[in-house]
């Protein structure tokens, strides 16, 4: 049964985010939305559950149909709301009293612990705070769930868990998820939408799958659009031999000839579609200066600690080598942070370096944070490269042009960016620095999937020496060659990330 049909829908900000969109949602359907940053996943989301007109087309809904839409970002209005509340208040006034304990059977699917479900939104992480919108939206008992980008601030464990509760829901309550994590989306999905500005793809397909699928359509298509351009040309080339021979002779004949061939290339030329070309959201390039040296850093049994002194963990004898690709992995707050973070102390500041971690007195460090804490609110795109770089003006403006960050924005404040502009403008900052070696902290963490594609053949292209922390699991897989766990208090060298993955997996 059809409970959301959507016919020729189109919808325009500025310039047409997507055109003649058609598409039914159905019991059963676990649809992906996949498009790059600002290319309308969030606006088709406000359209489907009732609360953006669309420019053209329409949305017809069952009657009586509850839309349960989970947006990004928890409404100031709820900082200062303990979780249990924030979540209460969600239910119908004259419904508060006798049926509470629908919230608490909400929270305890969730896995929220007892002890958090009293504090204040402010002070829980951003993934805590985006469980609370899902269970604010869950327990009015939807029957249709919209979820924009529901991984964002989420750790792997929290990830696994949101997987298992999502395949755990009853099977007639439709899921449509915007995602740029595409280990989500095949671990969830059964449907892929593809959202272009013209000639959106859907398939029944989970997203890994269906990107092969529209792969293969993209490259017929640009074979045959090819082809196609190619018999025209021959067909041009064919009508003026002929126009020459029937200038010299006279021929009639010829002449309507020689008209039929161009008319035929004119078809040809007007009916012909290029390959779609994605429209890329800003390139993001790094650099590999080299160095001389095998071994970049050295860490001989050094204790990682908390800020008041308690040992987390003992790395052992370890080495990263020029070359290694390594990542991070453990559970959240192992210390996995910790570690980054000295390491990048004992290469920027090599007088308080320890015997017990060492850098190579050669390297030149790129580092990115999860929070891009590098990039001050309080400054603009140029004035974050002009004062930094010494490449002109006309060349930040250029640079930052290519990064996605057009004339209209590179003066405003950093403040105003989106994730995904600040994740390119900080990509920029590493590229210019033109390091050999990498730190990065949860470096996907606010790239689409262009953008995760991108750096991923990057750091592989330039063979990039890095350390890396990540939750993306793609990611993972695409990049490292080696990988260390924290477990039990030790750092250990595991062969693969999977063992890793699997056991979250296991009691998610």
């Amino acid at each position: 049964m059809t409970l959301i049909n959507v016919r020729n829908l189109g919808i325009t900000l500025g310039a047409p985010l997507f055109t003649n969109l058609n598409l039914a949602i159905a019991a059963g359907d676990r649809l992906g939305i996949i498009a790059a940053n600002g290319r309308g996943k969030s606006t088709l989301l406000r359209s489907l559950a009732g609360d953006l007109e669309p420019t053209t087309g329409d949305i017809t809904r069952t009657r009586g149909l509850r839309v349960g839409h989970v947006e990004q970002i928890v409404p100031e209005r709820f900082m200062n709301t303990p979780f249990y509340e924030a979540v209460l208040m969600a239910l119908p006034a004259d419904q508060i009293d006798s049926e509470s304990w629908r919230v608490d059977i909400v929270l305890d699917s969730l896995n929220v612990p007892d002890e958090l479900r009293q504090r204040v939104l402010s002070k829980l992480s951003g993934g805590w705070q985006r469980l609370a919108l899902l269970a604010r939206i869950w327990v009015t008992d939807p029957d249709v769930l919209l979820l924009d980008e529901p991984t964002n601030h989420l750790d792997l464990s929290k990830i696994t868990q949101l997987e298992r509760w999502i395949n755990n829901l009853p099977r007639d309550v439709p899921i449509i998820i915007c995602s740029h994590d595409r280990a989500f989306l095949d671990a969830t999905t059964n449907r892929t939408l593809f959202l272009r500005p013209e000639n959106s793809q859907v398939f029944s397909l989970p997203y890994s799958r269906a990107r092969q699928a529209l792969d293969e359509i993209d490259a017929s298509e640009a074979r045959r659009f090819q082809r196609d351009m190619k018999v025209a040309q021959q067909l041009r080339q064919q009508a003026a031999k002929l126009n020459n021979i029937a200038i010299n002779s006279g021929s009639d004949l010829l002449t309507v000839k020689t008209k039929q061939l161009k008319q035929r290339a004119e078809r040809l030329e007007d009916s012909a579609r290029p390959a779609h070309q994605e429209r890329s959201a800003g390139a993001i390039r790094l650099s590999n200066s080299g160095t001389h040296a095998k071994v970049l850093v050295t860490l001989n049994d050094a204790p990682v600690t908390t800020p008041d002194g308690t040992v987390l963990f003992n790395t052992g004898k370890r080495w990263i080598c020029q070359g290694d690709r390594i990542v991070l992995l453990g559970l959240n707050g192992a210390g996995k942070t910790r570690l980054v973070d000295m390491i990048r102390k004992s290469i920027t500041n090599p007088a308080a370096s320890s015997d017990s971690l060492k850098a190579t007195p050669s390297l030149v460090l790129g580092y990115g944070d999860q929070a891009l804490s590098d990039l001050s609110d309080n400054s603009t795109p140029f004035d974050t490269i002009s004062r930094r770089f010494d490449v002109g003006d006309q060349r930040v403006r250029t640079l930052l042009a290519g990064a996605g960050l057009g004339i209209d924005i590179q003066n405003k404040s950093n403040s105003v960016l989106s994730g995904g502009q600040k994740a390119r403008l900080g990509m920029l900052v590493l590229r210019l620095s033109n390091p050999n070696f990498y730190l990065l902290d949860e470096p996907t963490n606010h790239l689409d999937i262009e953008g995760q594609e991108a750096l991923e053949n990057e750091l592989m292209a330039h063979e990039a020496s890095c350390l890396v922390v990540s939750h993306d699991r793609s990611f993972v897989r695409a990049i490292a060659n080696r990988f260390w766990l924290i477990e039990k208090r030790r750092l250990i060298e595991v062969e693969g990330p999977e063992e890793f993955f699997a056991s979250f997996s296991a009691t998610a």
